[in-house]
Formats: structure tokens, sequence, C-alpha cells
């Protein structure tokens, strides 16, 4: 009775780890959306929401049975889940179509920004008919091959992320980097996703669904437990590995591959999470903490290839860590005692098994898809035209004008009951009588002008209490992108340098005339002035005329916020 309850309790778990791995669609998403740039952000959802509904209707059609059919060891067939409703087992129809969706989500990462939209949906859809379901079948399916050999990847580091970073890194490669992307001696520019925060959520909510993606399997306490202990080692030693790595080599950590040295981690203990212990979790986990950032810099510096989100290094490179780490570090667990690692008395068997079945995999792979990139290059092409790439394909290919409709930029302000340090009062003299007259400059009375301020946003709080100080009362605040003559300090991003250098900006304009030029001046250096690069700089612009449109008063009587 208890056997059988716990057996209950087991086929619910693996339809709710089913569930959690249709989730890690949202942050396949989140993570593609934020790491690359607004214009696109729209394209990007569209690709993650159409991949899964078109990959739901191939493996409806043929790849169940190609994957799951009885066939033989390298292809499956009989299985007819339209025409037989009764006779199918939807437990494992729904868990394999959910991880066949994660195999062709990985390839729209890497060939983001200049994918033509058509091109996408039909390479999708040949991942999700052809090319995933056979090779899963070898592992998998009733009576793999490789399976038979002993080959072990538990939740598919070789299975699905191998085969979707192989599909991305020749589709990236075929379709060349984006505009910009390399300068005319070939150096890579940084080119910074839209959005970090939302990177940031996509690689949690991806962690999260990993815990599923895992342990759905998992066929007793114990084992779930020791692979939820895995799948939580891993990535979290990957990620402290690349941020002490991108500390050291680029003086600061980097975010974005911190962020995608987590996601390695998870990679790569997903072929032994259960055949692993604690200490080869950590292992594995710092081996993909140093091969995210040394591929990133590979395929920007060395091979030229534009991966926009980081899908090669996670995927590809650490999808074949992890299926060879199997036959290193397994070492014999209570439910998988047949896998023994060499450095665990296993010898070379397992290892040569793990090349083994990596080798066939790629090889099955690569030719499949790059005859199906090929194809389409050379019909209706894989890439959009420079004018649609530059423009956006959020606009060109789905006519959405933004993503992000109705959001404006809000000037960041410390709040009234925040302390802030007192305004420097040491500034150097403003020399601008011969920019303004000295009589305008010294009355009260005189013309107007409008005096523009532009400088770091947090000041903003700080400037207006100056000027309020002086008598002025109302002015117009933007948000702008600029840079000075120094343009600004080295940035990088993923290890390379990110060459605009544009940072945010305040611009503050106010129009005077009863308040003398030169005190707006000197309380905007006040407020600003530290000593440093950065603290900004002041126009001044006479002004013939302003008029009130509420009451038609004009000159002087306009600017009635003047005290």
């Amino acid at each position: 009775m208890l056997q059988e309850a716990l057996s209950q309790i087991f086929q619910i778990w693996y339809l709710i780890g089913a569930a959690l791995v249709f989730f890690m669609q949202a942050g396949f998403a989140m993570v593609e959306g934020g790491f690359t740039r607004a214009k696109n952000a729209g394209n990007i959802i569209m690709k993650n929401t159409m991949d899964f509904c078109l990959g739901t209707v191939a493996f409806l059609l043929v790849g169940y049975s190609l994957m799951c059919g009885a066939g033989n060891g390298f292809v499956g067939w009989g299985l007819h889940p339209l025409t037989d409703f009764g006779g199918t087992d939807w437990s494992l129809f729904t868990f394999n179509l959910v991880f066949c969706a994660t195999a062709a989500t990985i390839v729209s990462g890497a060939m983001a920004e200049r994918t033509k939209f058509l091109s996408y949906c039909i390479y999708s859809i040949i991942i999700s008919l052809l090319i995933y379901p056979i090779e899963a079948h070898w592992v998998w399916g009733p009576g793999g091959w490789l399976a038979s050999l002993g080959f072990h990847d538990f939740a598919g580091s070789a299975v699905i992320h191998y085969v979707g970073g192989t599909c991305a890194l020749i589709g990236a490669a075929m379709l060349g980097a984006r505009i910009g992307k390399y300068d005319k001696n070939g150096k890579p520019r940084g080119i910074p996703g839209h959005n970090i925060m939302i990177g940031a959520l996509g690689v949690f909510i991806l962690w999260f669904g990993w815990y599923g993606f895992n342990g759905a399997a998992a066929v007793n306490q114990t084992q779930l437990a020791t692979i939820f202990a895995t799948t939580t080692l891993a990535p979290s030693l990957a990620a402290c590995t690349t941020m002490i790595y991108t500390w050291i080599r680029y003086k600061k950590p980097d975010v974005a591959l911190t962020l995608n040295a987590a996601l390695g981690g998870l990679v790569a203990i997903t072929a032994g999470c259960d055949a692993v212990n604690a200490l080869g979790a950590c292992i594995i986990g710092i081996l993909a903490g140093l091969v995210v950032p040394f591929l990133t810099w590979l395929l920007d510096y060395k091979l030229k290839v534009d991966d926009p989100v980081g899908a090669v290094p996670v995927h590809f490179g650490c999808g074949i860590l992890g299926t060879i780490c199997v036959g290193l570090f397994a070492c014999g667990t209570d439910s998988m005692p047949e896998a023994v690692g060499l450095f665990y008395g296993g010898g070379f068997h397992q290892l040569g098994i793990q090349l083994l079945g990596l080798l066939t995999i790629g090889i099955w792979t690569a030719c499949t898809i790059g005859l199906t990139f090929f194809a389409i290059k050379k019909t209706i092409g894989l890439r959009v035209s420079p004018k649609e790439e530059i423009r956006g394909l959020d606009i060109e290919e789905h006519g959405l004008a933004s993503a992000y409709a109705g959001f404006a930029m809000e000037t960041e302000v410390l709040a009234d009951d925040e302390s802030e340090p007192e305004p420097l009062s040491a500034f150097p003299e403003a020399a601008i009588s011969d920019a303004v007259p000295a009589a305008i400059l010294g009355s009260a009375e005189s013309g107007m002008h409008k005096v523009v301020i532009v400088s770091a946003i947090d000041k903003f709080e700080r400037l207006k209490k100056e000027l309020e100080k002086i008598g002025i009362g109302g002015m117009t605040v933007s948000n702008v992108m600029g840079m000075g003559v120094q343009k600004g300090q080295p940035m990088y991003y993923k290890g390379a340098e990110v060459q605009s250098r544009l940072l945010p900006k305040m611009q503050a304009e106010v129009v005077v005339s009863k308040v003398p030029v030169k005190d707006v001046v000197k309380a905007a250096q006040k407020a600003l002035y530290t000593g440093n690069i950065g603290d900004g700089k002041i126009f001044v612009y006479p002004v013939e005329e302003v008029v009130r449109i509420s009451t038609g008063e004009a000159g002087a009587k306009a600017l009635d916020y003047e005290k």
C-alpha cells in the first residue's frame, strides 16, 4: 500500500515537473529579451511563444512517435496520439514535449536581432519535428542504441542543451554579426542588453524551473533530494567563479557574464545530476564558471560569431562539459550504480561512451540543421535587410511600434526624508561676461535668457533646492543620453568594450528675467560641483519672447514663477 501511494505521488510530481519545465519558457523569454535591445523585445517574445506552439504541433504530428515509439535503436514509430487518445501515455507525451520545446528555444537567443521571423518559424519546426526526436530516441527512447551502450544523460546536457547550442552556433555563424558589433579593425563592441533586470528575472525563473527539469524523473525521495542539492551547488559555484574571474580580468564583476555562468552551471550539472556527489557538483560548477567567459571571449575575439544572449557558451559549451563530466565524476550512486567515472575508479569506459554520444549527436544535429539553414538561406533568406535590422524587428516584422508603449523615463531623485551631502562651495568663479553682456548679468530688470544645465541624474533634487533659494520656481527637466570629450570611463559588457559610452544625464532648462543669469550659474555650480569629470555643463541662450498660453501674457510677466 505504501509503495503504491509513493508511486502515485511521484507520478503526480512527474507532471508537476513538466509544468515547471514549461514555465522555463518564460525564463528564456526574459533572458533573451533583457539581453537584447528594446527595439527587438516584441520579436523575442513572439519567437519564444511560437517555438513552443509550433513545436507542439510538430511533436504531436511526428516528433512524439519518432522519439517514443518502439521502432528500433535509431528511430521510433507506431505512436498515433491524434487518433489513439485512450491508448496514448499523455504524461509521457507532455513531459517530452516541454523538453523538446526547450531545445528549440535555445537557438533564438544566439540568432536574435537579425533573423527573419518566417525563417525562425521554419527551422524551429524542423528541430521539434525531426532533429530533437531522433537523437533523443537514441538516449531516452525504447531500445535507444546509445542508452544500450551505457550513455548517461539524466536530464539533457547533451540531448537538449548541446543540441540546441549546436544549432545556435551554426545559425549565428551563418547569419553573421549584427550591424555595429565589430569595428573596421575587427575588434568587437559590447552591445548591452536593454534591461538587465528582466534578464536576471529570467535567470531566476530558469533556475527555479530547473528543479523540475532535473528532478521530474526522480523515482524516490533520496534521488530527488540529491538532484535538488546538485542542481543548487553547481550554478552557485559557477556564478561565484565567473564573478571572481571577471573581477580580476576586467577590474569589475561582470553582471551579464555572472548571470550566464549560473545558467552554464545548471546546464553542466544536468547530465549527471543524479550520478555525482556534492564535491563533483562543485567542481562541475567551477569548470562551468570558467567555460562561459572563455567561450564568450573566443566567440567575440577569435571566431567572430555574434551571440547576443550567450546561448553558445551556456548551452553548447557547458552541455559538452556536463556530458563529459559524467565520465569523470560519476560516483556510482544508489540510483545509478552502473555509472562510475574515471576519478572514482571506473577507468575510461564511461568517459569513452560519453564522448561517443557527443560525437554522434553532434554530427546528426550539425548536418541536419546545417542543411536546413542552407536551404532557408538560398530560398527565403535567413537574415533581414540592413534597414530592417537598424529600425528594429518589432516595427519591421510585427508592426509593433514599441514593446514599451506608454512607458516614460523618470528622473531619479532623493526623497524628502533621505539625507544628502552638503553642496560643495569651493567651485571656481565662472567667467561668463564674454558670453552674456555684463549689463544683463548685473541687472534684475533686463532681458530674458534660457539657462540649460546638463549634469548627473542623481543631482536633480540638490539643484532644484539651490534654484528655489534664488527665486526660480519652475523648470523643464528631461532625461537625455550624452558624453563629453573625455567619452566616459571604459565599460565592458560580457568582456567586450562598449564603444558608444553614452551615459544617462539630466537636462534642466529655466528661463529668467528678474533673476540674474550669474546667480543661476552660481546656484548650479554650488549644487553640482565636485571638481571631477562628469559634473556637467551650463549653456546660456538669449530668449526673444515668452508667451503664457493660459493668459496671453508675454515677456517677463509670463515668467511669474520668478519671485
